[in-house]
């Protein structure tokens, strides 16, 4: 039997209670050498990821990374075609972009190449990475905790890919079409010619940023879990959070018409929406098990 096998076997036995019939901590030697094993198996699957992309990375480079400073982006059209079928006219329509980079470093092209990997790896391996976390805190769970956490991996992940696919397809597009037509002055000429390094800083700034933003409704769950906050809470500052989401909607937007604002805003809004709706069937929950417990 493993190492790591014999720890968790030892692990359970004493979190049940089932030696000498009382409930036994761990060490912290016996903590340190089981989390050591979930970290190796996470960075070998960290690993695989990025090197997966390593050998792919001319079609993922053309593909998926430059594509959002790209005239024909699929975000372009689609948007555009939109706002025809609302008949809101040119509204949704941004104007051409595109974006030549900038290498002025002798290892630039490589140094990116190795960030790509590693961020799109940790990107990938997501799921796996956090089943590894959840399996170190598990048994320390009791069985109504664990209860709850049912589905919180699947539910985890679902998140961060929507969010990531919203930074992606959306987000992405609209700062590059803002930034790259955006002057300073009225004055002089002015190139836009980002670095390749900035570029790809930027655009996994944007997912990996989307992805933790879009984890607020779980984030709700667990602080009304715990209690630190309520629904009514949520609702209390809802006024602020619409605010600071507006600001935030029309500094990203190209244009100043409501439209393209509400194209940001709105998934934001649902966002803070639906963390209100779970701290209230948490609350909810909570109540009538305290009225049973009375």
């Amino acid at each position: 039997m493993s190492v790591e096998a014999t720890n968790r076997k030892s692990f359970f036995k004493k979190i049940r209670g089932k030696d000498d019939g009382e409930k036994a901590e761990m060490s912290f030697i016996d903590h340190l050498e089981v989390l050591r094993w979930h970290i190796v198996r996470s960075v070998i699957a960290l690993l695989v990821a990025a090197i997966t992309i390593f050998i792919f990375i001319d079609w993922i480079f053309d593909n998926i990374i430059y594509a959002p400073a790209r005239e024909n982006f699929i975000t372009y059209s689609a948007l555009c075609n939109l706002g025809h079928t609302l008949h809101l006219g040119d509204a949704l329509c941004m104007p051409p972009v595109k974006i030549p980079l900038l290498i002025n470093t002798i290892g630039g092209s490589f140094t990116s190449a190795i960030n790509i990997c590693f961020m799109g790896g940790l990107i990938i391996a997501f799921p796996y990475l956090f089943w590894e976390l959840w399996k170190f805190i598990k048994p320390a769970l009791s069985p109504k905790e664990l209860k709850s956490a049912r589905g919180s991996i699947g539910w985890v992940s679902l998140c961060f890919f929507t969010g990531g696919a919203f930074g992606y397809f959306l987000l992405a597009p609209f700062t590059f079409n803002f930034l790259a037509t955006f002057k300073l002055g009225t004055l002089g000429s002015q190139t836009y010619l980002p670095s390749l390094e900035d570029y790809i800083d930027t655009l996994v700034n944007i997912i990996l940023g989307c992805g933790i933003a879009f984890e607020l409704p779980i984030l709700a769950y667990v602080l009304s879990k715990i209690g630190l906050i309520t629904p009514q809470y949520l609702k209390t500052y809802r006024k602020y959070a619409y605010v600071i989401i507006l600001i935030v909607a029309a500094v990203i937007t190209p244009s100043p018409d409501w439209t393209s604002q509400m194209i940001v805003g709105i998934p934001l809004v649902f966002l803070y929406e639906i963390s209100i709706f779970i701290s209230a069937k948490v609350a909810k929950q909570k109540a009538i098990e305290d009225k049973q417990w009375d």
